[in-house]
This record gives structure tokens, sequence and C-alpha cells, in this order.
């Protein structure tokens, strides 16, 4: 009884050729993220913050009412809303991108 190293009889090239088009695929995935563009809004449109897909802030644009040199803290507060909604538009951006391969983004 012969054992190839893989059961049932495995094609080992055949395998090769599925894993590089896996990476092939996730390398393309992730250049589409690191050029996409993403825009997360807070007070309307007070606050608009721009990342790309990877979750690199790119642009932080403020209206001229969001600065209240009496109210600081709002302005803060719509920062960290314009943010999060961004990256949460990111993640999404990234589950469909990357699909099943995404846990595989560190063994590649």
């Amino acid at each position: 009884m012969a054992y190839g190293g893989f059961g049932g009889g495995m094609n080992m090239n055949a395998l090769m050729q599925q894993a590089k088009k896996m990476q092939e695929q996730m390398m393309k995935a992730q250049e589409e993220l690191e050029q996409a563009e993403i825009v997360g809004k807070a007070g309307g449109e007070m606050v608009v913050v721009t990342m790309n897909g990877k979750k690199e802030i790119k642009s932080i644009k403020l209206d001229k009412t969001a600065v209240d040199p009496d109210d600081v803290e709002m302005l803060e507060d719509l920062i960290i809303v314009a943010i999060n909604d961004a990256s949460a538009k990111a993640d999404e951006m990234s589950k469909d991108k990357m699909g099943p391969m995404g846990g595989l983004g560190g063994l590649m």
C-alpha cells in the first residue's frame, strides 16, 4: 500500500495551483481595500472623515459651524462618531472583499 503523503490521492499540483490562485485573489482584494475611499459622517455633514479600506485616515473635514470654542467637547464627539462610522463601513467592505479568505490574511 503506497502513501502519497496526502490522503485520497490529492493532486499536489492542483492543490498548489489553488493556493496560488487564492493568494492572488487575496492580494487583489487587499489592493482594492487600500485604494478604496470610505466616508464617515457625523452631525449631518459637520464632520466628514475619509479613510481607505485598511482604516488609514486620509482626511478630516470640519464645517465651520462645528467649531465652537465654547463647546470643544461636542466637536471631539462628532469626530469620534465620524471615525467610527467610516471604520464600520471599512469593516463591512473588508468582509465583503476578503470573504472566507479574511481569516487567512496573516498566512500569506
